[in-house]
């Protein structure tokens, strides 16, 4: 028996999506001349990700600063055992699972940390920011980015199996520090690690963080929830918190941008649930990115060190060191900074 398999047809891509009234074949030509920034390709990036990729939104942006490992594959749908066998950085797996799924959609995938230094350029030209981070710097840096340029975001966080979600739109809602004025002290904060995290929470989440993105990029902002959604998989539960524009907010109250202007910049960041430390090192520490890898194999030797396109690796006294293009490097096996900050000097000063 022959089985005859036709090109899909592309105007029967979303036709059932067209077919949903508030969105219609305007909203769908929309989202296709549409761009939006994905900060954060770990749980709910890769799924925001896929689901946008999948509605059709034109051009998107893909930033994150992890590779893709074992232990991701619980919750992260996009990625497969092959990109934790390989160690794909998740924007570039993630970009080449989109490419297979649509065709239609350019995608930019970013190998980075979103910094105050590189947040201008990273979201510059985009409709709409997400937010798939994991830490609350990387989200007051966003915040301070969308409301002093007037750039729609939209925020999701998930831990156990609870989350929310809010949408900001300058101007008309409230932002994220009318919500949370300060970032809570690091002891204060339970993570992943600590706390876990079931996947379907975050499935919930991620799509209706989508869900809300496609609103806006759709043109129908007037339908988004203008309170934090707050859900609890759990206990089967959700509620809407009302969040009314605080006049006293440092941020869109105010206009003070102290994470825009790096003035709470960090040098050393502990990352979230890998046992590891990041530190920023800059492009002056090597003359090019060869040269990361020339001293990794002269203290490591040559078996020992992994190198692709993205970054080199290697094996050293128990830990394990990561030094990405632009010097950005990471410490793995250890939380301590000082610890982390020694063996690099040690490592990349031989």
């Amino acid at each position: 028996m022959t089985f005859i398999v036709s090109e899909p047809n592309t105007t029967d891509r979303y036709i059932r999506q067209e077919r949903f009234a508030p969105l219609g074949e305007t909203g769908q030509t929309r989202l296709r001349s549409a761009s939006a920034a994905i900060v954060g390709c770990g749980a709910l990036g890769s799924m925001i990700a896929e689901r946008l990729g999948r509605a059709g939104v034109g051009r998107l942006r893909l930033i994150d600063r992890d590779w893709v490992e074992l232990s991701n594959l619980q919750r992260q749908t996009l990625y497969t055992q092959v990109d934790a066998s390989e160690a794909v950085p998740k924007a570039v797996a993630a970009s080449q699972h989109l490419a297979a799924i649509n065709s239609d959609v350019a995608v930019q995938p970013i190998v980075a940390d979103l910094i105050y230094e590189n947040v201008r350029s990273l979201l510059s030209e985009v409709d709409l920011v997400i937010d798939g981070t994991d830490n609350f710097p990387t989200r007051f840096l966003i915040n301070d980015f969308a409301v002093q340029t007037s750039t729609p975001w939209v925020h999701g966080g998930c831990l156990g199996a609870s989350g929310q979600v809010l949408s900001i739109v300058p101007g008309a809602t409230a932002c994220l520090r009318c919500l949370i004025p300060e970032p809570p002290p690091p002891s204060a904060v339970e993570t992943c690690d600590s706390a876990g995290v079931l996947g379907p929470a975050v499935g919930l989440v991620a799509c209706w963080q989508a869900a809300e993105a496609l609103k806006i990029l759709s043109g129908n902002a007037e339908a988004i929830c203008d309170g934090l959604i707050v859900i609890d998989s759990w206990q089967t539960q959700m509620r809407v918190v009302q969040l009314p524009r605080d006049p006293n907010c440092p941020c869109c109250g105010k206009h003070e941008f102290p994470y825009l202007n790096g003035m709470l910049h960090q040098e050393s960041t502990v990352l979230c649930g890998k046992n590891a430390v990041q530190i920023l090192l800059g492009s002056e520490a090597f003359t090019n990115f060869s040269d990361a890898e020339v001293r990794l194999t002269r203290v490591a030797g040559q078996a020992a060190v992994q190198a692709n396109p993205y970054f080199v690796r290697a094996g050293i006294d128990g830990f394990t060191i990561t030094i990405f293009r632009g010097g950005r490097t990471v410490v793995e096996g250890t939380e301590d900074v000082t610890i982390a900050r020694s063996l690099v000097a040690k490592t990349l000063g031989s």
